[in-house]
């Protein structure tokens, strides 16, 4: 089970179950949603992002690498590969 962190009518965040990190998924199915609702995504997922790594703690990755066809992006802090692939704890 994956940590929930939000949801509402446009989007929900959650910890990706690959890369163990803050991600927003679109509710709608498709690839380009609107800039409003990219911004609020993003805005949705910067808030649980900085709450869980601090301010300016992230960057936010917008590629669609493994579900191309469904939008969702991912709030990544530097460490995030090592502590989820080579087990150090950061």
């Amino acid at each position: 089970m994956t940590t929930w962190y939000h949801e509402d009518e446009v989007c929900w965040v959650a910890d990706c179950e690959i890369c163990m990190v803050p991600m927003v998924v679109w509710k709608r199915h498709g690839a380009e949603p609107s800039e409003d609702e990219v911004a609020h995504m993003l805005d949705r997922l910067s808030r649980v992002a900085a709450a869980r790594f601090g301010e300016g703690g992230y960057d936010l990755d917008q590629v669609m690498r493994q579900i191309p066809d469904h939008f969702h992006a991912h709030a990544r802090d530097p460490h995030w590969w090592s502590r989820r692939f080579g087990g150090a704890l950061r």
